[in-house]
């Protein structure tokens, strides 16, 4: 089993900037690709971003495509979502999950699930 650990969600005004965080732990899972997806009220869950184990391939919806970054530390265990410019409809739960070796936009790939962190943007 693999856990994820999401944190560093919480309030900020349009425009402001958020670091999501997720700690991976337990069983070896490497080489692995963490992908954040997120679900805002009332609405289907959604890719935000990717980034395969050697980060050398990222990938990013087009709503953040700009904004948002994804980045990873192998040595931490720990992959980062780097938010600015947030606007109200980034609003939601965000989630990372994982899966093995290659980056994807698909969530029906993903194996392994965190909880998810709360993401809400003030206008």
């Amino acid at each position: 089993q693999v856990q994820l650990v999401e944190s560093g969600g919480g309030l900020v005004h349009a425009g402001g900037s958020l670091r999501l965080s997720c700690a991976t732990s337990g069983r070896s899972f490497r080489p692995y690709a963490v992908g954040w997806f997120r679900q805002a009220p009332g609405k289907e869950r959604e890719f935000v971003a990717s980034i395969s184990w050697s980060a050398s391939n990222t990938y990013y919806a087009d709503s953040v495509k700009g904004r948002f970054t994804i980045s990873r530390d192998n040595a931490k265990n720990t992959v980062y979502l780097q938010m600015n410019s947030l606007k109200p409809e980034d609003t939601a739960v965000y989630y990372c999950a994982a899966k093995d070796l290659v980056a994807s936009r698909e969530e029906h790939e993903y194996k392994y699930w965190g909880q998810g962190t709360q993401v809400t943007v003030s206008s």
